[in-house]
């Protein structure tokens, strides 16, 4: 599947996802250093930091700032495990006046036990207008059992697991995908990427959600007519149409050749059926020695920022 255009495939299953990444009203709070107490603020305190900011005297939320949130979303739903890769993503259904930004960050507010140093930034996302979509992400990947919650107002409330860390590395140079596991390399997998003048994004992308099928229609993202197909195991990584999948010319092409339309292909033997089996949404997956950085609103490409210039993205 492309990787340059949106993409609009028709799932033909529901999401294995579903539930997981839910949508959730918010009337919020917000931090940038986010500990659930003392002790674990020491904890996850950085060597260095820079100097804070000092926070005016609170004042009641503007019926404006009120009415955004409480028309907002969020990806997580409550309860529910994640990878170490998700960020918390807030949307609006109109976009967010510049003016109007700092205080609805601080009506925003994530606890994080072990606590954790991470903050929010303003995202362009892909299919939303400038001012519509705030992330908070740490400055590196959550620990695996760690609890986050974020606090929306005074009647809600959402907690989700960190669970196992999985990376997957493609290097598209090679045709092989490293899988590790907890700090432990897995196995390393052939697959078939993205074929000259249709490469694969290169960068860090972070698994949104999966299905077990999913028609690609090639009509839909510009291609004319160059595919039409039901791809099995497809694990989904960017607006863009970017997916890692089941790929019957991957039996012949993985492991040597690159001949997709952007997407990364995996061998119908089981090779794909067992991936996909393992991964779930938060779970990333980096693709090196391929062109276009992806950028950071195209799904969540929040970790190819710096943690400098992700911090400039702060309306505090």
């Amino acid at each position: 599947m492309p990787r340059h255009t949106r993409a609009r495939h028709r799932a033909v299953a529901t999401a294995v996802a579903a539930g997981l990444l839910g949508t959730l009203s918010l009337t919020a709070c917000s931090a940038t250093d986010v500990t659930p107490d003392a002790a674990a603020a020491e904890r996850g305190r950085p060597a260095t930091t820079a100097p804070a900011k000092a926070k005016p005297t609170q004042e009641p939320p503007s019926p404006a700032v009120l009415a955004h949130l409480a028309a907002a979303s969020v990806n997580i739903a409550d309860g529910r495990e994640v990878g170490v890769g998700m960020p918390i993503s807030v949307t609006f259904k109109h976009p967010i006046p510049k003016a109007e930004r700092v205080e609805v960050e601080r009506l925003l507010k994530v606890t994080a036990d072990p606590g954790v140093t991470g903050g929010w930034a303003w995202i362009k996302d892909r299919n939303l207008h400038d001012g519509q979509r705030v992330d908070f992400r740490p400055r590196t990947y959550w620990k695996p059992g760690t609890k986050v919650s974020l606090q929306a107002g005074p009647d809600i409330s959402r907690t989700v697991t960190i669970a196992r860390s999985l990376v997957a590395t493609v290097d598209v140079r090679t045709h092989r995908m490293t899988v590790v596991k907890d700090g432990a390399d897995t196995r390393t997998i052939p697959i078939t990427a993205g074929a000259a003048g249709m490469e694969t994004w290169n960068g860090t992308m972070v698994v949104s959600d999966k299905q077990r099928s999913v028609v690609m229609d090639s009509r839909t993202v510009g291609y004319g007519d160059s595919y039409y197909g039901r791809y099995n195991y497809a694990v989904h990584l960017t607006t863009s149409g970017t997916y890692l999948h089941e790929n019957p010319k991957a039996n012949t092409y993985a492991g040597n050749s690159n001949v997709t339309h952007g997407c990364v292909g995996l061998a119908t033997d089981g090779t794909a059926r067992g991936f996909y089996e393992q991964i779930i949404p938060g779970d990333v997956i980096r693709v090196t020695g391929s062109k276009d950085q992806v950028a950071v609103g195209n799904g969540y490409g929040d970790w190819n920022l710096p943690w400098s210039e992700w911090l400039a993205l702060s309306a505090l």
